[in-house]
Protein backbone atom coordinates (compact mmCIF):
# COMPACT_ATOMS: atom_id res chain seq x y z
CA UNK A 1 0.00 0.00 0.00
CA UNK A 2 1.30 3.39 -1.33
CA UNK A 3 1.96 6.11 1.35
CA UNK A 4 0.60 9.77 1.05
CA UNK A 5 2.52 12.87 1.90
CA UNK A 6 -1.16 15.30 3.00
CA UNK A 7 -0.13 19.20 2.64
CA UNK A 8 -2.58 21.43 4.61
CA UNK A 9 -3.54 24.42 3.91
CA UNK A 10 -4.65 26.47 7.19
CA UNK A 11 -5.99 29.83 5.44
CA UNK A 12 -6.90 33.21 6.92
CA UNK A 13 -9.98 34.28 4.78
CA UNK A 14 -10.74 37.79 4.23
CA UNK A 15 -13.52 39.60 2.09
CA UNK A 16 -11.22 39.65 -0.69
CA UNK A 17 -12.25 36.50 -2.84
CA UNK A 18 -9.31 37.42 -5.66
CA UNK A 19 -6.57 38.02 -3.39
CA UNK A 20 -8.14 34.22 -1.33
CA UNK A 21 -7.85 33.11 -4.78
CA UNK A 22 -4.08 34.86 -4.77
CA UNK A 23 -3.39 33.12 -1.54
CA UNK A 24 -4.38 29.67 -1.86
CA UNK A 25 -2.26 29.23 -4.52
CA UNK A 26 0.63 30.45 -2.60
CA UNK A 27 -0.19 28.03 0.04
CA UNK A 28 -1.29 25.21 -2.29
CA UNK A 29 2.64 25.65 -4.09
CA UNK A 30 4.34 26.04 -0.55
CA UNK A 31 2.88 22.82 0.22
CA UNK A 32 3.97 21.28 -3.14
CA UNK A 33 7.76 22.49 -2.45
CA UNK A 34 7.56 20.01 0.48
CA UNK A 35 6.70 17.07 -0.88
CA UNK A 36 2.47 17.12 -0.69
CA UNK A 37 1.30 15.11 -3.10
CA UNK A 38 -2.79 15.75 -2.35
CA UNK A 39 -3.39 19.33 -0.80
CA UNK A 40 -6.44 20.19 0.90
CA UNK A 41 -7.56 23.99 1.85
CA UNK A 42 -10.35 24.97 4.37
CA UNK A 43 -13.89 25.25 4.03
CA UNK A 44 -15.20 28.70 2.33
CA UNK A 45 -11.75 29.49 1.16
CA UNK A 46 -13.23 32.41 -1.09
CA UNK A 47 -15.28 33.42 0.90
CA UNK A 48 -16.41 34.95 4.22
CA UNK A 49 -18.41 32.36 6.25
CA UNK A 50 -21.42 34.15 6.14
CA UNK A 51 -25.17 33.48 4.75
CA UNK A 52 -25.31 36.96 3.71
CA UNK A 53 -22.50 36.77 1.11
CA UNK A 54 -22.73 32.86 -0.30
CA UNK A 55 -24.55 34.13 -3.12
CA UNK A 56 -22.75 37.03 -4.08
CA UNK A 57 -19.74 35.27 -3.99
CA UNK A 58 -21.24 32.03 -5.84
CA UNK A 59 -19.78 30.26 -9.29
CA UNK A 60 -19.74 27.58 -11.03
CA UNK A 61 -17.05 24.91 -12.12
CA UNK A 62 -15.83 27.56 -14.78
CA UNK A 63 -15.65 29.89 -12.30
CA UNK A 64 -12.47 32.02 -11.58
CA UNK A 65 -11.84 29.80 -8.02
CA UNK A 66 -11.88 25.85 -9.54
CA UNK A 67 -10.19 27.13 -12.83
CA UNK A 68 -6.97 28.28 -10.98
CA UNK A 69 -6.83 25.26 -8.42
CA UNK A 70 -7.15 23.39 -11.91
CA UNK A 71 -4.35 25.33 -13.90
CA UNK A 72 -2.32 24.73 -10.26
CA UNK A 73 -2.85 20.92 -10.21
CA UNK A 74 -1.70 20.14 -13.18
CA UNK A 75 1.39 22.69 -12.84
CA UNK A 76 2.53 21.37 -9.69
CA UNK A 77 1.08 17.34 -10.36
CA UNK A 78 -0.87 17.11 -7.33
CA UNK A 79 -4.48 16.30 -6.16
CA UNK A 80 -6.12 19.27 -4.56
CA UNK A 81 -9.44 19.20 -2.18
CA UNK A 82 -10.04 22.56 -2.94
CA UNK A 83 -11.91 23.53 0.30
CA UNK A 84 -15.26 24.68 -0.34
CA UNK A 85 -16.60 27.52 -2.30
CA UNK A 86 -20.51 28.62 -2.61
CA UNK A 87 -20.94 26.80 -6.13
CA UNK A 88 -24.24 28.43 -8.60
CA UNK A 89 -26.37 25.87 -9.99
CA UNK A 90 -29.62 26.63 -12.05
CA UNK A 91 -31.56 25.24 -8.58
CA UNK A 92 -29.59 27.57 -6.06
CA UNK A 93 -26.38 27.48 -4.32
CA UNK A 94 -24.64 24.48 -2.80
CA UNK A 95 -21.62 25.03 -0.28
CA UNK A 96 -19.09 22.53 -2.54
CA UNK A 97 -15.71 21.15 -2.26
CA UNK A 98 -14.09 20.45 -6.05
CA UNK A 99 -11.97 17.72 -5.54
CA UNK A 100 -8.86 18.44 -8.92
CA UNK A 101 -6.43 15.62 -10.17
CA UNK A 102 -2.70 16.13 -11.17
CA UNK A 103 -3.90 16.69 -14.44
CA UNK A 104 -5.85 19.75 -13.24
CA UNK A 105 -9.36 17.98 -14.43
CA UNK A 106 -12.35 18.09 -11.60
CA UNK A 107 -12.27 14.57 -9.87
CA UNK A 108 -15.61 14.84 -8.05
CA UNK A 109 -17.52 16.96 -5.92
CA UNK A 110 -19.18 17.36 -2.75
CA UNK A 111 -21.93 19.08 -2.22
CA UNK A 112 -22.30 19.75 1.93
CA UNK A 113 -25.11 16.69 2.83
CA UNK A 114 -25.80 18.41 6.42
CA UNK A 115 -26.40 22.05 6.67
CA UNK A 116 -24.99 24.06 9.42
CA UNK A 117 -28.33 24.93 11.27
CA UNK A 118 -27.49 25.76 15.18
CA UNK A 119 -28.59 27.74 17.46
CA UNK A 120 -26.47 27.76 20.89
CA UNK A 121 -28.54 30.58 23.20
CA UNK A 122 -26.11 33.53 24.25
CA UNK A 123 -23.33 31.45 21.73
CA UNK A 124 -23.88 31.63 17.92
CA UNK A 125 -26.96 31.54 15.45
CA UNK A 126 -26.48 30.03 11.86
CA UNK A 127 -28.44 29.10 9.27
CA UNK A 128 -27.03 27.63 6.16
CA UNK A 129 -30.28 26.77 5.27
CA UNK A 130 -31.19 30.44 4.76
CA UNK A 131 -28.84 30.60 1.59
CA UNK A 132 -27.57 27.63 0.39
CA UNK A 133 -28.95 23.92 -1.03
CA UNK A 134 -28.00 20.30 0.72
CA UNK A 135 -26.17 17.72 -1.06
CA UNK A 136 -27.50 14.42 -1.59
CA UNK A 137 -24.77 11.79 -1.60
CA UNK A 138 -21.39 10.58 -0.19
CA UNK A 139 -18.39 11.54 -2.61
CA UNK A 140 -15.29 8.89 -2.80
CA UNK A 141 -12.68 9.40 -5.37
CA UNK A 142 -9.77 7.07 -6.40
CA UNK A 143 -6.26 8.75 -6.38
CA UNK A 144 -2.89 6.92 -6.96
CA UNK A 145 -2.34 7.41 -3.44
CA UNK A 146 -5.62 5.54 -2.16
CA UNK A 147 -9.30 5.91 -2.04
CA UNK A 148 -9.98 9.46 -0.68
CA UNK A 149 -13.93 10.48 0.72
CA UNK A 150 -14.31 14.25 1.47
CA UNK A 151 -17.13 15.58 3.53
CA UNK A 152 -17.81 19.40 4.86
CA UNK A 153 -17.69 20.91 8.22
CA UNK A 154 -20.68 19.54 9.93
CA UNK A 155 -20.96 16.44 7.70
CA UNK A 156 -18.46 15.13 10.28
CA UNK A 157 -20.66 15.15 12.92
CA UNK A 158 -22.79 12.37 11.43
CA UNK A 159 -21.03 9.15 11.84
CA UNK A 160 -23.35 7.63 8.86
CA UNK A 161 -22.30 9.63 6.36
CA UNK A 162 -18.33 8.60 7.02
CA UNK A 163 -18.65 4.68 7.39
CA UNK A 164 -20.54 5.25 3.63
CA UNK A 165 -17.37 6.29 2.46
CA UNK A 166 -15.94 4.29 4.15
CA UNK A 167 -17.51 1.31 3.25
CA UNK A 168 -17.02 2.23 -0.65
CA UNK A 169 -13.43 2.03 0.27
CA UNK A 170 -12.24 5.11 1.87
CA UNK A 171 -9.15 5.12 3.49
CA UNK A 172 -8.86 9.03 3.97
CA UNK A 173 -11.46 11.40 5.22
CA UNK A 174 -10.87 14.60 4.78
CA UNK A 175 -13.44 17.73 6.05
CA UNK A 176 -12.29 21.02 5.04
CA UNK A 177 -14.28 22.80 7.45
CA UNK A 178 -14.65 26.27 9.88
CA UNK A 179 -15.81 25.03 13.29
CA UNK A 180 -16.24 28.10 15.41
CA UNK A 181 -14.78 29.10 19.17
CA UNK A 182 -18.19 27.73 20.64
CA UNK A 183 -17.89 24.35 18.55
CA UNK A 184 -14.62 24.09 17.97
CA UNK A 185 -12.77 23.69 21.40
CA UNK A 186 -15.79 21.63 22.62
CA UNK A 187 -15.65 19.16 19.62
CA UNK A 188 -13.30 19.68 16.67
CA UNK A 189 -10.63 17.38 18.11
CA UNK A 190 -13.23 14.77 19.71
CA UNK A 191 -15.09 14.44 16.35
CA UNK A 192 -11.80 14.02 13.68
CA UNK A 193 -10.47 11.33 16.55
CA UNK A 194 -13.91 9.86 16.42
CA UNK A 195 -14.17 8.97 12.50
CA UNK A 196 -10.83 7.84 12.52
CA UNK A 197 -11.27 5.44 15.34
CA UNK A 198 -14.74 4.62 14.35
CA UNK A 199 -13.49 3.66 10.75
CA UNK A 200 -9.66 2.43 11.28
CA UNK A 201 -8.73 5.28 8.96
CA UNK A 202 -7.11 8.64 8.62
CA UNK A 203 -9.14 11.59 9.30
CA UNK A 204 -8.26 15.27 8.07
CA UNK A 205 -10.16 17.94 9.22
CA UNK A 206 -8.72 21.02 7.51
CA UNK A 207 -9.87 24.68 8.96
CA UNK A 208 -9.72 28.43 8.30
CA UNK A 209 -7.23 30.45 10.39
CA UNK A 210 -8.84 31.80 13.00
CA UNK A 211 -9.33 35.63 12.58
CA UNK A 212 -10.90 37.88 15.41
CA UNK A 213 -11.81 40.99 13.05
CA UNK A 214 -14.26 38.77 10.95
CA UNK A 215 -17.82 38.07 11.30
CA UNK A 216 -17.45 34.35 12.01
CA UNK A 217 -14.43 33.14 14.01
CA UNK A 218 -13.21 30.09 12.99
CA UNK A 219 -11.82 27.87 15.40
CA UNK A 220 -8.21 26.64 13.03
CA UNK A 221 -6.25 23.32 14.96
CA UNK A 222 -6.39 21.96 11.64
CA UNK A 223 -5.55 18.36 12.56
CA UNK A 224 -4.78 14.72 11.84
CA UNK A 225 -5.43 11.76 13.30
CA UNK A 226 -4.44 8.03 12.80
CA UNK A 227 -6.50 4.99 12.77
CA UNK A 228 -5.48 4.18 16.30
CA UNK A 229 -7.27 7.48 17.39
CA UNK A 230 -4.56 9.21 17.55
CA UNK A 231 -3.58 12.72 17.09
CA UNK A 232 -0.72 12.78 14.82
CA UNK A 233 -1.01 16.66 14.04
CA UNK A 234 -2.42 19.74 15.15
CA UNK A 235 -1.49 23.44 14.13
CA UNK A 236 -2.62 26.08 16.11
CA UNK A 237 -5.28 29.08 15.36
CA UNK A 238 -3.12 30.88 12.95
CA UNK A 239 -2.42 30.66 9.10
CA UNK A 240 0.48 27.95 8.15
CA UNK A 241 1.13 25.42 5.22
CA UNK A 242 1.59 21.53 7.63
CA UNK A 243 2.53 18.92 5.26
CA UNK A 244 2.13 14.36 6.88
CA UNK A 245 3.52 11.66 5.58
CA UNK A 246 0.28 8.95 6.00
CA UNK A 247 1.72 5.52 6.66
CA UNK A 248 -1.20 3.26 4.63
CA UNK A 249 0.08 0.06 5.98
CA UNK A 250 -0.91 1.27 9.41
CA UNK A 251 -4.46 0.84 7.71
CA UNK A 252 -4.50 -2.75 7.37
CA UNK A 253 -2.42 -2.95 10.61
CA UNK A 254 -5.07 -1.21 12.82
CA UNK A 255 -7.65 -3.57 11.18
CA UNK A 256 -6.12 -6.68 11.02
CA UNK A 257 -5.21 -6.36 15.18
CA UNK A 258 -8.61 -4.88 16.12
CA UNK A 259 -11.40 -5.83 13.49
CA UNK A 260 -13.72 -3.62 14.11
CA UNK A 261 -14.97 -3.23 10.57
CA UNK A 262 -14.93 -7.06 10.03
CA UNK A 263 -16.90 -7.88 12.86
CA UNK A 264 -19.92 -5.33 12.10
CA UNK A 265 -23.44 -7.00 12.22
CA UNK A 266 -25.65 -4.97 9.41
CA UNK A 267 -28.30 -7.09 10.11
CA UNK A 268 -28.56 -5.91 13.19
CA UNK A 269 -28.46 -2.53 12.24
CA UNK A 270 -31.22 -1.98 10.09
CA UNK A 271 -33.29 0.69 10.22
CA UNK A 272 -36.47 -1.53 10.16
CA UNK A 273 -35.70 -3.71 13.54
CA UNK A 274 -37.49 -2.24 15.50
CA UNK A 275 -40.93 -2.86 13.79
CA UNK A 276 -39.77 -6.50 13.15
CA UNK A 277 -39.50 -7.09 16.44
CA UNK A 278 -42.89 -5.37 17.26
CA UNK A 279 -44.58 -7.78 14.84
CA UNK A 280 -43.18 -10.33 16.30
Amino acid sequence: MFDIKIGICQMLVTEDKYGNIERASSMVREAASMGADLVVLPEMFTCPYDTMRFARYAEDENGPSVGAMGVLAEELGVYIVAGSIPEKTPRGVYNTSFIIDDAGNISGRHRKVHLFDIDVPGEITFRESESLLAGDGATVIDTPHGRVGVGICYDIRFPELSRMMVLEGAEILIFPGAFNMTTGPAHWELLIRSRALDNQCYCVGVSQASNPDACYVAYGHSMVADPWGGVVLEADEGEGVFTLDLEMELIDKTRRELPILRNRRPEIYRGDSAERENES
